[in-house]
């Protein structure tokens, strides 16, 4: 039986962060300040909140080491991670965050131990157990949802995602060595 563990965890993660931080890289800077509708954030933004967001997880799991959300301060720590996502960055100091903090998080999330990651906490009411496992993979599927609203950006902007150029190259291939 295989297992899922860190090794695979990081893994995943990193996958993501190439994927987003290509996607960082095919926007041009005078696009950053985009905003695809009303209420919606900025490509810059979005960019940040990307590579920021692991810091929630890795203030309950790795700092606190919650064994329940009852008495954390979210708004504490979502308000200091806001404003980090606030200061004003370049398209480069940006990718290089994006490179930088995945990798620090992704090195972190490869060195936990199966006893850590089977580890469990609670919601605020004290129910609901969930393993430290399903919430440190909530990272990826996090930024993935906010990955494939770049995606729809890039679109709008004329760009055709990097992840579907590949894709209709594969089809392209498939075509004509069937053909």
């Amino acid at each position: 039986m295989s297992r899922y563990g860190a090794k695979e965890l990081a893994a995943a993660f990193r996958t993501v962060r190439k994927n987003t931080h290509q996607i960082a890289d095919e926007i041009p800077e005078d696009q950053y300040d985009f905003v695809s509708a009303s209420g919606v954030r900025t490509v810059r933004a979005y960019l940040c909140h990307i590579a920021l967001a692991p810091t929630l997880y890795e203030d309950m799991h790795r700092v606190q080491r919650i064994t329940t959300a009852k008495g954390y301060d979210f708004f504490g720590i979502l308000g200091r991670v806001g404003a980090e996502e606030a200061k004003p960055r370049t398209k480069s100091q940006i990718v290089e965050l994006l490179m930088t903090e995945g990798e620090r998080f992704a090195t972190w999330l490869g060195s936990l131990s199966p006893e850590f990651l089977e580890e469990t906490y609670t919601d605020p009411t004290g129910a609901n157990p969930k393993s430290r496992l399903e919430s440190l993979m909530s990272v990826k599927e996090h930024e993935m949802h906010h990955r494939a609203q770049l995606m729809l950006i890039e679109r709008q902007l004329g760009i055709t995602p990097h992840l579907t150029r590949q894709m209709l190259e594969r089809r392209a291939a498939m075509a004509k060595s069937a053909g």
